[in-house]
């Protein structure tokens, strides 16, 4: 058994389908991080989790300093009342502070990021103030302490900057170059191995025989892991409708990857063997879920390897990877909190078909009406195997499990492509 959960739903799955919720919770806690680490340059961290825990080495800003430019003063100095004169003494640049002390009635010419001189607490705009034969005038409006950003009052040195588990995105790297920080200690790469499985499947580049398609889910799926996360890709090709040769192939594949995406041979038809074979060497659950498209999904484990078995429609096959198996990567690869795939509302310009009882995503094509808001259209036909309709697309158009047919004009939730891609 995967899950202590596994047994209290057996029974309805072998009789009646289950919604999207429960097939994503039940995999994500049968879903364990990988172990080990590596270290590398900071500059090639993005989309890595990290192992460790960054904490930082200074204080951020390093020294309190100038948020505009302008110029720094005194605030005793400042007027309550009517207008005041500051004799200008010099100026500081960031990377070359002003050297002396600043007295009564005076002002140093600073630029942003300079540091404050000694004595200065306050920076005056330089559009605020009157120049003239080297002073400035300046009014009774300016209050002790403006624009001036405080030393640490960003990070504090000491502070825990990145937790461990953060999914490192590209502010994050330029938060850790900001803190002279070179490398960072991540988790090693997750190895995620691609298997395609049917008689009628050729490679791409191969000569066209009649009944037969090229393959294109192990490419989709390769795109789809890589565009999220730095993983190494072990690639098996394409497998035939042979139990004994899936069997050897499974077991060569969970020898070698943490998991394995195999994409055709989890329906019902008397050549779709990817179950038989995955329950001969593991633990599998093999779920009708209420989805379309994606509805035959096989979930199981070889040894520590997670095995995943998606329809062999090329529509269904990207539906099922990001609704069910990128989140279980990302967990895999022990992110702690992954990134949201945010939904937002639109009205849709057609009729929609749909059966309640499942959810659907349909592929649409996001526009704004004259006012600004969002509506949404259908890239056309919606069949699974469809491919075209994503490339077309920009969007899903999310129709949620208890929902029925849609008039045109209603509100749909639509993910969009960019979020995921």
């Amino acid at each position: 058994m995967i899950t202590k959960h596994a047994s209290q739903h057996r029974d309805l799955c072998a009789v009646d389908t289950i919604p999207v919720a429960v097939a994503q919770r039940r995999i994500l806690e049968a879903t364990e991080a990988v172990t080990g680490a590596d270290t590398v340059p900071v500059a090639a961290a993005l989309h890595r989790v990290l192992a460790e825990a960054v904490v930082s080495p200074l204080d951020v800003p390093a020294h309190t300093n100038a948020a505009v430019d302008g110029f720094a003063v005194r605030g005793s100095d400042l007027p309550r009342e009517g207008t005041g004169l500051l004799q200008i003494i010099g100026t500081a640049l960031a990377g070359r502070p002003f050297p002396s002390p600043l007295g009564a009635g005076q002002a140093v010419r600073i630029m942003t990021g300079a540091p404050l001189p000694e004595g200065a607490d306050t920076v005056l705009m330089q559009e605020q103030v009157v120049e003239k034969d080297g002073f400035i005038q300046i009014g009774a409006h300016h209050r002790r302490g403006e624009n001036v950003r405080h030393a640490g009052e960003d990070i504090r040195r000491g502070e825990t900057v990145l937790p461990a588990g953060k999914y490192l995105l590209p502010p994050d790297l330029g938060l850790l170059a900001s803190l002279g920080v070179g490398e960072a200690t991540v988790t090693r790469r997750l190895r995620v191995g691609l298997l395609s499985t049917g008689d009628e499947i050729l490679p791409p580049g191969s000569f066209h025989q009649t009944g037969k398609i090229y393959d294109s889910n192990r490419f989709s799926l390769r795109g789809a892991v890589t565009a999220r996360l730095v993983a190494e890709l072990v690639d098996h090709g394409i497998a035939p409708d042979d139990p004994a040769t899936l069997k050897r192939t499974f077991q060569e594949m969970a020898r070698r990857c943490d998991v394995i995406l195999c994409s055709g041979g989890v329906s019902v038809g008397s050549a779709d063997y990817t179950k038989e074979a995955l329950a001969q060497l593991g633990s599998v659950e093999f779920w009708k879920v209420a989805i379309k498209p994606g509805r035959p999904l096989a979930f199981g484990r070889i040894g520590d390897c997670l095995f995943f078995g998606l329809p062999g429609n090329p529509v269904a096959v990207l539906v099922t990877f990001y609704q069910f198996v990128l989140p279980a990567l990302f967990k895999r690869a022990g992110v702690r909190r992954p990134p949201l795939l945010p939904t937002f509302p639109a009205r849709t310009l057609e009729k929609l078909r749909k059966k309640p009882g499942r959810t659907e995503f349909q592929r649409g094509i996001l526009e704004r009406d004259e006012a600004g808001r969002w509506q949404v259209r259908t890239t056309g036909k919606q069949g699974s195997g469809i491919l075209s309709s994503m490339s077309r697309g920009d969007c899903f158009i999310v129709l949620e499990h208890d929902r029925g047919p849609v008039e045109a004009g209603e509100w749909v939730e639509v993910l969009p492509f960019s979020a995921l891609m």
